[in-house]
């Protein structure tokens, strides 16, 4: 565990009076999008645009776990990496800490998690009085911690670089997406998502931990929101595409059944979730296997008595694996929810008890004789009825499978996430969705003709088979919204079995229209011909993918199924905005708001942007807040808006100005405004040559 300083808990720095209403107003002018250097701003007419601000402490005492660097393999090539990057060269200086900070960050950038772990501590190990920026050790640490699966140890750093820097959007990003791997505060985690949207809209990687957040829920419209948002502001951002795409395909994460806003440990849910589905399993199998033996007394030997005292023992066995099976189950109050969230563990066990029901019936009416189903087809309604009760008992499972094959290949918009994960780029995590996303168009290009087949043997009238030349049309349109997609060019030439399981129906799509033609004009004997042909390359498909799923499972690997498809976390050389440097002030702006007496704090108002004269800065901290005493307007202003800026003049000879861009955020027991840096905009006053033109 890491603690701060003095055991302080960051929940004792007041939060912003309304933390949770991400909604605000303008702030007081722009704030684009800072570079990630965490160089103090100059001097000149050209302003200095300095990232986030720092709030650095490391404790005496912080229990950042000592990882030793790895050795031996400086390249990271064991690891599965790029050996063309190179080591990370050690800091110039070995005494400063923010060179640390950037080794611990260039490590994570390689997917180095231990190294970047012991190059974080030895930032913090070398600012023991927090003048350097300590949260962003703590972050980079927190970060390490999250990739090492150490994740109560992340949530610790990560609340450390809060108490730190409350006003930081950084530091509450990284809590919030620590956070969300604990089970039981998916709340905070998503309040603190929301303040980091609240402190910095302008950045995406905000943005995308909120979509990420209502994605994980099943929150679709929220998250394909959120994920928009960011691509506002960075079109690239293989994140946002990715899991946008899979807000688009309706996804669900492996614990579908299990809602992250619940209080319980989802492996809780899980065992009752496994408790539920063995039940449906073994009542199902057992019965179907029971229904098969009475048959075989009553029909083989004609042991009606036997058959039927023999079918109703089975329920006794069905209750004893009731009761065994519900033991295990210890979260009733959450079933409901579970099955209301989780649309195949609602359906596998009201199939099952559909099929207990149909179980009696079939039991209780068995007729004496064989039921012409077995040689003749069905004659009369009770007959009918029989046999359609035997035949969900026996083939339910068959039937859900079929079932849930084509609700997952219908489910979502494919082509709108196909063209979200190509333009993620040569990502492995969008080269993969795009694989398994061509397996479920591949599911829905093929049901099309089979539906077709089936519609023609029901209505007995060959002319309906001029529907399925829609397919190869609709599959021409929707490539054309998708456009040019080199990753679903390389998927299909690298992966042929897939290619083939995509032509296939669509080739077997024209031979069937093909055949309507023929019998329309005449053709009757070519037509059935070429009817069967396409009714052949139907069955192609499903020998690929059955053999395809077959593999999978037995290899452990990511197979052609929708569970398969994964979300971006975020890994890869593009770091998440919650490991950028923060915002340090030069030794000039310092003292500029350390002696001027004219400092003037900027605001959002309801009526329009608005300016206080403050008087002075009551304090800068070592990591470079600012510490105002500001009249009750602008508290109640930095609560509505916590975006403020402040400006001063060199109180020297007033060679230059200065403003802080910052989040605002009430201290009331200090009674103070703190500001942490945003951005830091420097400039020089104009001259008498730079002055306007004067009449006569």
């Amino acid at each position: 565990m890491v603690s701060g300083p003095g055991g302080h808990d960051p929940a004792s720095v007041p939060p912003p009076r309304d933390p949770d209403n991400p909604e605000h107003g303008n702030a007081p002018g722009r704030v684009s999008e800072p570079p990630r250097d965490p160089a103090t701003s100059g001097r000149g007419n050209v302003s200095g645009r300095v990232s986030e601000s720092p709030r650095n402490p490391a404790g005496p005492g912080n229990a950042l776990g000592r990882v030793p660097a790895p050795s031996g393999d400086p390249d990271g090539s064991r690891h599965g990496h790029d050996p063309a990057s190179g080591p990370v060269p050690p800091p110039r200086d070995p005494a400063d800490p923010r060179q640390w900070c950037a080794v611990a960050a260039a490590w994570l950038g390689r997917d180095r998690p231990e190294a970047a772990l012991e190059a974080a501590r030895r930032a913090l190990d070398l600012d023991p009085r927090s003048e350097s920026g300590a949260d962003w050790g703590y972050r980079l640490a927190s970060l390490a911690f999250e990739r090492l699966g150490r994740d109560a140890e992340a949530v610790a750093a990560a609340e450390e670089a809060v108490r730190l820097a409350p006003g930081s959007w950084a530091a509450r990003m990284r809590l919030g997406a620590a956070l969300r791997r604990v089970p039981g505060r998916w709340r905070e985690s998503r309040a603190q998502a929301a303040r980091a949207v609240r402190y910095a809209p302008e950045e995406p990687d905000p943005h995308v931990l909120a979509g990420d957040l209502a994605l994980l829920r099943g929150e679709y419209g929220l998250a394909e929101a959120a994920y928009r948002e960011a691509l506002r502001h960075l079109p690239g951002h293989p994140g946002a595409r990715i899991n946008l795409g899979l807000a688009q395909l309706r996804w669900e994460r492996p614990r579908v059944h299990h809602d992250p806003a619940w209080p319980v440990d989802p492996r809780e849910t899980s065992r009752a979730r496994r408790a539920l589905e063995t039940w449906s399993r073994q009542t199902r199998i057992l019965l179907a296997a029971a229904l098969v033996a009475v048959c075989a007394a009553e029909f083989g030997f004609g042991l009606a008595a036997v058959a039927r005292i023999g079918g109703g023992l089975i329920l006794l066995a069905v209750l004893a694996i009731t009761l065994r099976q519900a033991h295990r189950v210890r979260l009733w109050s959450y079933v409901p929810g579970m099955l209301a969230r989780d649309l195949w563990l609602s359906t596998s066990v009201s199939i099952t008890l559909v099929a207990v029901t149909a179980y009696v019936a079939v039991v209780a009416t068995l007729p004496t004789e064989i039921p012409p189903l077995l040689h003749t087809p069905v004659s009369g309604a009770p007959g009918a009825v029989w046999a359609g009760l035997a035949g969900l008992v026996l083939l339910n499972g068959a039937v859900l499978l079929v079932l849930r094959v084509l609700v997952e290949a219908w489910r979502g918009r494919p082509g709108r996430a196909l063209a979200e994960f190509a333009a993620a780029g040569d990502d492995r995590t969008a080269r993969r969705d795009v694989n398994v996303t061509l397996w479920l168009v591949a599911g829905r290009v093929w049901s099309v003709p089979v539906a077709v087949v089936v519609a023609v043997a029901v209505l007995d009238e060959r002319s309906w088979a001029l529907a399925a030349l829609a397919v190869p049309l609709v599959l021409g349109w929707a490539r054309g919204r998708v456009g040019p997609a080199p990753a679903l060019t390389r998927a299909l030439a690298s992966d042929r079995v897939l290619a083939a399981a995509l032509a296939l129906p669509a080739s077997a799509s024209v031979l069937l229209g093909a055949a309507g033609v023929a019998t329309l004009l005449g053709f009757a004997p070519v037509g059935e011909w070429v009817w069967w042909a396409g009714i052949v390359l139907l069955a192609l498909p499903v020998a690929m993918f059955a053999t395809r799923s077959i593999r999978a499972w037995w290899r452990g690997a990511p197979g052609p199924w929708r569970a398969s498809l994964v979300m971006c976390d975020g890994r890869g050389s593009r770091l998440p905005g919650d490991a950028a440097p923060p915002v340090g002030l030069s030794g000039e702006v310092r003292a500029a708001f350390t002696y001027a007496r004219g400092v003037v704090l900027a605001y959002a108002d309801p009526s329009g942007p608005r300016a206080l004269a403050v008087g002075a800065v009551s304090s800068v901290g070592p990591s470079g807040e600012l510490r105002l005493i500001a009249a009750s307007d602008a508290w109640e202003a930095a609560e509505r808006d916590p975006r403020v800026a402040v400006f001063v003049a060199d109180p020297l000879d007033r060679r230059f100005w200065a403003e802080v861009r910052g989040i605002a955020i009430g201290d009331t027991e200090a009674d103070l405004l703190r500001i942490t840096p945003k951005e830091v905009v420097v400039g020089e006053y104009p001259g008498r040559h730079q002055g306007r033109a004067h009449r006569g």
